[in-house]
């Protein structure tokens, strides 16, 4: 009878291989190097789409945050006392409660955990309806290159903008 060694090299023949070659160990790993900067740029999407979601949510907040005050304080709201023009700048804190609540208001905003300080807002009156509108700087969260800025104020482009309008 006749015994096979097949562990031995020559018994597989000269043209062939055992094990994987250099070339191919370098191109699995450039194979992975890509898909793991692939990942990587999702993930920092995300997180950029993450931001922009929270500064909207915080906006939203805000403007009902001073419809509350409003409604508390309704009276003066009727007469006028918080109507103000859009502006970037927190207000001046005053004597009335108003001018207190507008001002408490957009401090709070304004708030480096907030929206930052290139929040804007303006508030609009027509009779018992108020228009409060916020707007501000969201180019940290977005890297859409091929979208137009929104409308410019105060040479300023208000890329994100929440505009809420109630009835008191």
């Amino acid at each position: 009878m006749k015994s096979h060694n097949f562990n031995s090299a020559s018994s597989l023949g000269p043209r062939s291989q055992r094990g994987a070659g250099l070339i191919e160990v370098l191109i699995a790993v450039l194979i992975m190097g890509i898909g793991l900067l692939g990942v990587a740029a999702m993930q920092a999407t995300a997180l950029r789409n993450n931001q922009s979601a929270l500064e909207r949510t915080q906006a939203t907040i805000q403007t009902y945050s001073i419809l509350d005050a409003m409604r508390a304080n309704r009276q003066r709201a009727i007469a006028g006392d918080y109507n103000m023009a859009r502006t970037c700048i927190v207000p001046a804190t005053g004597g009335t409660l108003a001018q207190k609540d507008i001002h408490n208001w957009f401090a709070d905003m304004q708030n480096t955990h907030s929206m930052g300080s290139g929040a804007c807002a303006s508030i609009a009156q027509n009779g018992n309806q108020f228009v409060v509108t916020v707007d501000w700087d969201d180019s940290r969260a977005s890297s859409n290159s091929e979208a137009a800025p929104a409308e410019l104020q105060d040479g300023v482009a208000a890329r994100n903008r929440v505009v809420t309008a109630v009835r008191i």
